[in-house]
């Protein structure tokens, strides 16, 4: 397991974030199990391949599955083993709004971040891309490239 961002585990990842969260790839060998932390209100998995079992129930690759606070979870990998993304943190109070990989707590911001994106002054500007990965480039949807 690599645990990409926040704390989980009684790790931390060496990246700064600005609310208590958790953001983890793992790979497991059919039947290994993984409690979920915690220490974290909203918690969820998505299965990248493979397959898991929660709470005697099968999950195949391509599921998300979100859970309630407080219950405790363990997922089992399923019979091919499952590569997972595990993700939680705190619950966000008031609205939220999605376009494309963008989420906002206001129409405004969502906007301003779409515009930012199409502009694509990574160097300078609002995003930046990874030094070491800069090389590749999503347009926004029904942007030129896309």
């Amino acid at each position: 397991m690599r645990l990409i961002l926040g704390t989980a585990w009684g790790e931390k990842a060496p990246v700064q974030t600005f609310s208590d969260m958790f953001y983890a790839d793992a790979s497991l060998m059919p039947g290994a199990k993984l409690p979920l932390p915690d220490n974290h209100e909203d918690r969820g998995v998505y299965i990248t391949s493979g397959s898991v079992i929660i709470a005697g129930e099968v999950f195949e690759e391509g599921r998300m599955m979100v859970f309630r606070p407080g219950d405790p979870i363990t997922v089992t990998a399923g019979e091919r083993g499952a590569r997972l993304m595990l993700l939680g943190g705190e619950t966000l109070n008031g609205p939220r709004y999605v376009s494309w990989n963008f989420v906002a707590s206001s129409k405004e911001k969502l906007e301003a971040a779409k515009e930012a994106w199409i502009e694509g002054d990574f160097e300078h500007g609002r995003f930046q891309l990874p030094p070491d990965d800069n090389s590749e480039f999503v347009p926004f949807p029904g942007q030129p490239g896309n």
